[in-house]
């Protein structure tokens, strides 16, 4: 019987990887599928890891040619397929369990020529986290629209996230090109030439970023990479130049697109090329930019343009500065303000060659406009303490080097509209720029203050006001990164009224009041189940616990006991929950519930975290399950493999080391801190000193151990790391993984200590544990 899909997976020198891919696509959810596995004549074992698989799933035929490209596996592919639906899979990738299913079941509702789903990033040392350049066009889901109508579509260039209805595929007679980036002249043109297209916010392709830096678009700055990239732009170029005037905005923003990531990637390969490259480069990135639209490079982000003009002057000792700069991490923190000379309150970017009478430049590319002095906060440390809320943090005008002496700082917590002044205590800390400046500021609202909360029910958020010099900027209080403390903990204010510290939804430093939420307020163990217990509102009428798998959308019910006083018990029994062999997220083979009380009339309400600050761990037939919080605080259940979690890091002043524990499993593992070559899979380990102590297992290590001996710094970007570490546990057939931080740690990170004239700080990085060192 025909299958309804077929799934395209060309391979070559992939065998670390290649059976993690051919597994994920065995447990998909949809399982009327055939997968052509195209030998591209690899060097390797992936040959032999693919023709084994074959022999155990029927599903799984091998198609063994002479190394052409991977462009050319995929047509070879493609005409071996006999489904009525058409997919890609990149042989170091996985997909998620409901991809396939997801995008065939909108195809068959819709009748839409093809459709594409979301994307995540992930390795081993940094875990799982969003595809950057996904985030727009998978925002929410979008039926039946098309390019035209969501020209956010334009950034949707690769191949593999989508299903492609094999006859729309045959009439336009799609083929690959025989270059590197085959993926956009493709895509782009199958968005132009369906008649409707379906795209789903959902996860539905896991992307692997290498640590090795190995992969086509992780090797961008070679060469051949790079003719291969602007090739495949200008076929790009020339589909959409060719077009009518009903593609005006896609024009613009293709255009855009590659001034932002494709001409960028031409200018920063000026720091990485040999010199006998040099010329060759100048003349691929001309051509290029001779093909941009001058109305979107005139737009371009200020040091572009000026990187723009040392290429047309053909100054290639510029571009080679210039590149470095930004390759190191120049305009990170934004370029020192220089007073520009005889012009008060002017200034000019302290970039390369601003110095230099260089009549080729025009010396107003320099410039620095007044609209890019904003305002530049971070929030750095959010704790509970005597009763009310500090919160740390830096504010600084960008650009713009602050003092005490004609520098202020004025804070203000804003509920509803109505403002009230904070007393703001400042100090000396690192600013964008990797300088001691007085940056750092305090704030501490008392109960009676937060009670402002209790009046509207509105959420607060902070208003900064800064005085740098003569320059005066405001905003709100924004700065959650990476490394910052993002899962804050809440707190109650009063009997009923709990306020949740966090990102809003415009990104800003927001407090959210919730008045008697449904909240979970003790958990009991037994052997074969978990008990929650808690406090449902009145409003909330004949509640059941509803759990859903946010990845794959299923919903379980589970019967709430109910006391008179509000007061609810629910048990949840592990073996259903363990009996699940099919995770949800292929690469942590994790799956995650997210809970919320559902009353009679179909209210929903999310259940708050009020318990103790320690998740809930049951270990069975070697899978966790793992009762935790969110991100904003509400009850989560976790189910995965035994790996090892992170529960408590401490900085023990007395050795001079820092201790990291955790429950135990059932294999006995070593510990290490791993820190990864640039480029390579090469990697340097500090060994911890183990110990195994009721159940709990801690890894200790001398924190001087993680200073580098020679360590490099960055003099163009003094925040960047010396070192990264990652806390690994490794088994001992040494087989190593990451160990993951549990929500309760992140939310006491980060921890900062200096050593030996360093800061080493220990943070939480897409669930993974991190010592950054600078």
């Amino acid at each position: 019987m025909t299958p309804r899909l077929s799934v395209v997976v060309p391979f070559y020198n992939v065998g670390e990887y290649i059976g993690d891919c051919l597994e994920s696509i065995a447990r998909q959810t949809f399982a009327d599928f055939e997968a052509i596995l195209v030998d591209d004549g690899s060097p390797d074992d992936s040959a032999a890891i693919a023709k084994d698989f074959c022999e155990r799933d029927a599903r799984f035929r091998i198609v063994e040619q002479h190394n052409q490209g991977l462009g050319p596996a995929r047509n070879t592919g493609v005409r071996e397929a006999q489904g009525d639906y058409l997919t890609f899979v990149d042989s170091d990738d996985l997909v998620s369990r409901h991809g396939f299913e997801w995008l065939i079941r909108t195809l068959d509702e819709t009748g839409s020529c093809l459709a594409g789903g979301n994307a995540r990033r992930f390795n081993n040392s940094a875990g799982v986290r969003p595809s950057w350049i996904h985030r727009l066009p998978f925002a929410k889901d979008r039926i039946a629209t098309h390019v035209i109508e969501t020209p956010d579509l334009i950034l949707d260039r690769m191949i593999w996230n989508k299903v492609y209805r094999r006859s729309f595929w045959d009439e336009h007679g799609y083929e690959f090109p025989a270059i590197r980036y085959e993926d956009y002249p493709v895509t782009l043109q199958a968005h132009l030439d369906a008649v409707t297209v379906d795209a789903i916010a959902a996860p539905v392709y896991y992307w692997r970023e290498r640590e090795s830096g190995e992969s086509i678009t992780q090797q961008k700055f070679q060469f051949g990479n790079l003719a291969d990239r602007v090739t495949s732009a200008e076929l790009v170029l020339d589909l959409i130049d060719s077009g009518g005037p009903g593609l005006g905005e896609i024009r613009r923003r293709v255009h855009s697109h590659f001034t932002q990531i494709d001409m960028l990637t031409l200018m920063m390969a000026f720091g990485a090329v040999p010199e006998s490259e040099e010329q060759e480069l100048v003349l691929l990135a001309s051509r290029f930019l001779e093909r941009l639209d001058r109305s979107v490079l005139t737009r371009a982000h200020g040091y572009d343009r000026l990187q723009h003009a040392a290429l047309r002057a053909g100054d290639v000792e510029l571009l080679r500065r210039l590149a470095h700069f930004r390759n190191e991490g120049g305009l990170r923190g934004g370029a020192r303000a220089l007073p520009k000379p005889g012009r008060r309150r002017q200034f000019e970017h302290n970039y390369p060659g601003v110095h230099e009478a260089n009549t080729a430049i025009p010396r107003s590319l320099y410039q620095l406009p007044a609209r890019e002095l904003t305002l530049a906060t971070t929030v750095q440390d959010v704790a509970w303490r005597d009763g009310g809320l500090a919160i740390k943090g830096t504010a600084e005008i960008r650009h713009l080097a602050t003092d005490a002496a004609s520098s202020a700082v004025r804070i203000a917590l804003v509920v509803d509209g109505a403002e009230t002044p904070l007393a703001v205590r400042r100090f000396e800390a690192t600013d964008s720029h990797g300088d001691t400046a007085m940056v750092g500021f305090e704030v501490h609202l008392d109960k009676p203050l937060l009670a402002r909360l209790s009046e509207t029910g509105a959420p607060g958020h902070f208003a900064v006001r800064m005085r740098a010099g003569k320059a005066r900027r405001e905003g709100k209080l924004r700065g959650q990164k990476a490394g910052s403390p993002g899962w804050p903990p809440g707190n109650w204010i009063c009997a009923n009224s709990w306020v949740q510290p966090g990102p809003g939804a415009d990104g800003a430093f927001v407090l959210r009041r919730m008045v008697d939420p449904c909240r979970l307020t003790s958990v009991d163990q037994f052997e074969d189940a978990l008990v929650l217990r808690g406090r449902v509102p009145a409003a909330l009428d004949n509640p059941q616990l509803q759990l859903t798998r946010p990845l794959s959308g299923q919903d379980q019910v589970l019967s709430v006991e109910l006391s008179s006083d509000r007061r609810f018990s629910v048990r949840i029994p592990y073996a259903p929950i363990i009996a699940e062999t099919n995770p949800d997220d292929p690469f942590t083979q994790r799956t995650t519930w997210a809970f919320r009380m559902v009353g009679s009339d179909g209210t929903e309400k999310l259940l708050l975290w009020t318990a103790e600050d320690q998740a809930v761990n049951h270990l069975e037939q070697g899978r966790l399950v793992s009762l935790t919080r969110s991100t904003g605080g509400y009850v989560n259940l976790h189910e995965g493999p035994a790996r090892l979690v992170a529960e408590r890091a401490l900085i023990v002043a007395e050795s001079n080391e820092l201790r990291i524990s955790g429950p135990l499993t059932d294999v006995t593992h070593s510990f290490s801190w791993r820190r990864y070559i640039d480029d390579s899979d090469d990697h340097l380990d500090v060994a911890c000193r183990s110990a195994l102590s009721d159940g709990q297992w801690t890894a200790s290590v001398k924190l001087p151990a993680l200073v580098p001996e020679n360590p490099v710094a960055h003099a163009v970007d003094p925040l960047a790391s010396l070192a990264d570490w990652v806390l690994f546990a490794v088994a001992a057939d040494g087989s190593a993984q990451a160990v993951q931080c549990e929500p309760f740690l992140a939310s006491r990170l980060p921890l900062v200590i200096e050593q030996n004239g360093h800061m080493l700080g220990v943070r939480p990085h897409a669930g993974t544990l991190h010592v950054e060192v600078r």
